[in-house]
């Protein structure tokens, strides 16, 4: 432990001030025997758990405890004996006047010797993110799916041989902890009373400290060779519980594994949309959360992916792509985004144009006519793998009529003015095919 220290006098201007304070013994603060941290995602907060075994003797015994130099929020710290409870009696939790980052609780015990407790707060600086690597199969058909946490310490606390759990889902809080634990003193200037305000705030951080956590389970002091991420569902939370322990001194980053699933089935699809993505087509991996593709245990957290691909039997990779993704609960699909591709060929071309079917007013002017367009489409899959693309064609009206030509595949209406069409393309093909599009103007939108 590297900043949070016992002191085994009290100051000399404590006790000068407060005599009675010299008859008292303080209870030297021990190293930790377990700490437990978990980490919110969606916040700057992380709840800590540490615990050590305390030398009471019979009477008033003071413990004192300080924060130098690291985000904990002070207004969180909480005691528990965990044995020998009903001898313990919890006075208080004092912050001394005109010292900084200094609380010294106050223990009534009726038991004398060593009693385990639990020391729990509230810090900011600790965070955890999600990435990912998935490498295809030859054929792209199936990919190996590897997660990963990286979880960074800069709270200004070591922390050594720590149960790590991680949580995913949105809190809300009304301070911030690193705010609260830079102020200084916990509640404003020693001589100030706390306000409404300030006690509203503590509480609902206390109230998250007692119900989230009581709600997870114990951990387990096994650990194996090769560590697992235990995940469960928490209320509106989901909790993830990285295998036995680690240590993360502050300043430090420790990446650790989370899954690796094999031959999660996959969908490469290639997308042609002009409006939308410009001249080239952009690739797309799609797979499902759930049982039926190997996953759908538990919902996946988002973060970065990057995709490889086995190109020869020696397993040489090939570069395929990079997306990011939003949490993926059990069951919902994803679709990544690898990003424009040059190795399929899309070349859409006007052939013909024309205008037809004129009409006209009373007045003899034009009131209506026919726009005729003949496109050609050309598509070639230089890879050496086979590939599904689909192709959509916007038009800037929403009365019209098409006649299609060609290998055109599989062709829908998908909106009232957009067409798709999906051409599965084998291994170095080409294809080709014509669709003539007729749209209304004026009064022929009425009468055609």
């Amino acid at each position: 432990m590297k900043y949070l220290k016992a002191a085994i006098l009290v100051l000399g201007a404590i006790m000068t001030s407060h005599p009675g304070f010299a008859r008292v013994d303080l209870v030297t603060l021990p190293g930790r025997d377990t700490t437990q941290l978990t980490i919110y995602n969606s916040a700057d907060l992380t709840l800590v758990r540490d615990g050590r075994a305390l030398t009471l003797k019979k009477g008033r015994n003071k413990l004192q405890f300080s924060w130098v130099n690291t985000l904990i929020d002070p207004t969180s710290l909480e005691i528990l004996p965990k044995a020998h409870a009903g001898q313990i009696d919890i006075d208080d939790l004092t912050y001394p006047p005109r010292v900084k980052n200094l609380g010294v609780w106050h223990l009534q015990s009726r038991f004398q010797g060593k009693v385990p407790v639990e020391i729990t707060y509230l810090t900011s600086g600790i965070h955890w993110r999600a990435f990912y690597v998935g490498t295809l199969a030859a054929d792209e058909k199936t990919m190996r799916l590897k997660g990963y946490v990286r979880v960074t310490n800069n709270s200004g606390e070591d922390y050594e041989n720590a149960r790590i759990r991680l949580i995913v889902g949105k809190i809300h809080f009304l301070d911030r902890i690193s705010r609260l634990a830079n102020r200084s003193y916990p509640y404003g200037r020693p001589d100030e009373i706390p306000t409404l305000q300030a006690e509203a705030g503590l509480a609902p951080k206390r109230m998250l400290m007692k119900t989230a956590e009581a709600a997870m389970p114990a951990a387990a002091d096994e650990v194996t060779a090769r560590k697992e991420i235990i995940k469960e569902g928490l209320s509106e939370y989901f909790l993830y519980t990285i295998e036995g322990t680690e240590t993360i001194p502050t300043g430090w980053a420790k990446r650790l594994p989370s899954f690796d699933v094999r031959d999660v089935p996959v969908v490469s699809l290639y997308k042609f949309e002009q409006q939308r993505y410009g001249d080239l087509p952009i690739r797309f991996l799609g797979f499902k959360n759930d049982k039926a593709h190997k996953l759908g245990n538990t919902p996946i957290p988002g973060g970065a992916i990057r995709v490889f691909r086995l190109v020869d039997d020696a397993r040489h990779l090939s570069y395929e792509g990079r997306s990011g993704f939003k949490y993926i609960p059990v069951g919902e699909d994803a679709e990544l985004n690898l990003g424009a591709v040059r190795n399929l060929i899309v070349t859409p071309v006007l052939m013909a144009y024309r205008t037809d079917h004129y009409t006209f007013d009373k007045k003899g002017q034009v009131a209506g006519w026919d726009e005729i367009r003949t496109f050609r489409i050309t598509v070639k899959n230089t890879r050496a793998v086979a590939a599904r693309l689909e192709i959509k064609r916007n038009f800037n009206t929403d009365i019209w009529d098409i006649k299609n030509s060609g290998d055109y595949g599989k062709f829908e209406k998908e909106d009232k003015n957009t067409v798709k069409y999906t051409l599965q393309l084998p291994p170095r093909s080409n294809q080709v095919f014509e669709y003539t599009l007729t749209t209304y103007q004026g009064s022929r939108q009425y009468n055609h």
